[in-house]
């Protein structure tokens, strides 16, 4: 796999878009996106601006195949991966909203992290969750008594039918995501967050205050659910027709852990 998705000659604008779905389309016009590295920094996906957008098209009319309506939420186990990208921005092109929702960091988590999910769940009463394969069983675990959620990986979900459906575009008032608070201090909080408001938020970020300019590069850890990984590492640099690599946060912690032994 050669490392292809650089910098191209599309001119730059500052999320200065209506909502998300514009700013991807804008984005697909360009050759830039995003890598994935392994922790041996070994190059491991990619996925084109223009790739994505096809793709979450697509899984935007997978999702409406489950008679989901506009507005219903969509739970995204968020791990740093091509499928919670694309399974994100399908919502968006669906008119579904999407909830990011955090993934256990150390294998002592992860009997916790099954009740956590289920308090979360409880919170923002999903009617789907979408899962990398890694984290299936435990979802399947915390899910069991909900039979009416459709649990899917992202290997089923890009398995259903696309349904024979005009994808209604967002407008700026549409709900685009939840995002859950850490929960450090107390059980995590979602607060809803709108197009309009996430559009804000990018242009203030990039012309306002990193002041980023063309042909300029993102790297990031940080996970997909925390913040500044979500707005400022995933949808900045779609919002600004930027490349960025990506590395997951506990194979950077490894990649540290090695560099300082």
């Amino acid at each position: 796999m050669s490392n292809k998705i650089f910098t191209h000659s599309l001119p730059m604008r500052y999320a200065d878009f209506p909502t998300l779905v514009d700013a991807l389309d804008y984005a697909a016009l360009s050759s830039a996106g995003m890598n994935f590295y392994d922790r041996r920094c070994q190059l491991e996906d990619q996925l084109e601006y223009q790739t994505l957008k096809a793709r979450a098209e697509a899984g935007a009319k997978r999702l409406l195949s489950l008679n989901l309506k506009k507005g219903d939420r969509v739970a995204l186990i968020a791990e740093t991966s091509s499928g919670f990208v694309e399974a994100f921005f399908a919502c968006q092109y669906a008119g579904l909203v999407a909830v990011p929702l955090a993934i256990p960091m150390g294998v002592g988590q992860r009997d916790s992290w099954s009740a956590k999910l289920q308090g979360l769940l409880a919170s923002c009463q999903p009617a789907a969750i979408i899962t990398g394969d890694e984290w299936l069983p435990l979802v399947n675990a915390a899910t069991h008594n909900n039979p009416e959620l459709h649990v899917l990986s992202h290997v089923w979900f890009k398995a259903l039918p696309e349904a024979d459906v005009a994808l209604q575009r967002p407008v700026p008032n549409d709900i685009a995501y939840l995002q859950y608070t850490s929960g450090s201090t107390r059980f995590p909080r979602g607060v809803i967050i709108t197009h309009r408001e996430v559009m804000a938020n990018l242009r203030a970020i990039s012309h306002d205050g990193i002041k980023l300019r063309p042909g300029d590069r993102c790297v990031s850890w940080l996970p997909f659910y925390h913040d500044m990984g979500l707005v400022g590492f995933l949808l900045t640099p779609v919002a600004t027709q930027l490349s960025v690599d990506y590395l997951r946060t506990q194979d950077f912690a490894c990649v540290l852990c090695n560099g300082l032994n």
